[in-house]
């Protein structure tokens, strides 16, 4: 196994991992199904391979940046392929809390509807060298106020980020079939998750038979048109349970479930753990008052 380097900070408290930053020149650590409890962004400096998640598969070249929320599960398929990776917690910093902020949420993680993988252009690769030296250094220099310098760099790496995903997903057409029910369908599903569950509702809303909004999905999404609502939904149900102190039960009946037990099943399926332990061990922060 090659030899990788990491910078890690350890949550004192709970004596889990709150950040860390890992230099690989492999895809050791990636090469089994990744289900972590934090945030992760990957920048894969130089080789190519395959990107793996539950449902889609994607080709990876030099340059190329993705993330993942917690739970979310990927694995990497590469023979060479050197990078740097960087991990953190939402105790250590939430994207949710700070949104306003860094608006990487619906852009680099939770966004259902585009690829997770995007290029970083020559002009940004000096950027991030840079801000990932800082973040090095900073972790190995636990002086005054350490971790405001480590969230400000943070900031700035994801604010960037999300800046160049942007521009690719303005600039890159949905398809180039049918764009227009493509976006109706993503308007229609950010506006009703919580309160439409049915494929028949969605592919009348749209004036389309169920069979052709399957086949719509699947050949730009890789993933049943089922799938893609239950993401959505999971999505919400996450930002609920580490955002608020809300029941179980109670998050359940704002996503449309009236049966606390069905929806609670309905997520272990798909994030692979309960609501609660998920919210035990991503982090739980109360709404501000």
């Amino acid at each position: 196994m090659s030899e990788q380097q990491s910078h890690t900070i350890i949550n004192q408290q709970s004596g889990d991992l709150a950040f860390k930053l890992l230099f690989f020149d492999s895809n050791s650590h990636f090469d089994h199904l990744q289900r972590n409890n934090y945030f992760t962004l990957i920048w894969l400096t130089s080789g190519e391979g395959t990107l793996r998640t539950v449902y889609s598969k994607y080709n990876l070249e030099e340059n190329s940046m993705f993330s993942f929320a917690p739970y979310q599960p990927f694995m990497i398929e590469s023979k060479i392929c050197k990078g740097i990776a960087i991990y953190f917690h939402s105790d250590f910093f939430c994207i949710h809390k700070h949104h306003r902020e860094v608006t990487c949420n619906g852009v680099l993680f939770n966004n259902i509807h585009q690829s997770p993988i995007f290029l970083v252009n020559t002009s940004t690769q000096q950027t991030f060298e840079n801000l990932i030296e800082n973040i090095k250094k900073e972790i190995g220099n636990p002086s005054l106020a350490q971790y405001e310098m480590l969230i400000s760099y943070i900031k700035i790496l994801l604010i960037t980020a999300s800046r160049i995903k942007s521009e690719i997903i303005n600039i890159e057409p949905l398809i180039e079939v049918e764009p227009d029910k493509l976006q109706q369908l993503k308007d229609l599903i950010e506006h009703q998750f919580k309160t439409v569950h049915s494929t028949s509702e969605y592919s009348s809303q749209l004036n389309i038979s169920q069979k052709a909004l399957s086949k719509l999905v699947k050949s730009y999404y890789q993933k049943s048109f089922k799938e893609l609502l239950t993401e959505r939904i999971i999505i919400e149900a996450k930002k609920e349970l580490y955002l608020t102190n809300k029941t179980v039960k109670e998050i359940a009946h704002e996503m449309g479930y009236e049966d606390e037990y069905y929806f609670s099943r309905l997520f272990k399926k798909n994030a692979n753990i309960s609501p609660q332990l998920y919210r035990n061990s991503v982090g739980f922060g109360k709404a501000e008052e």
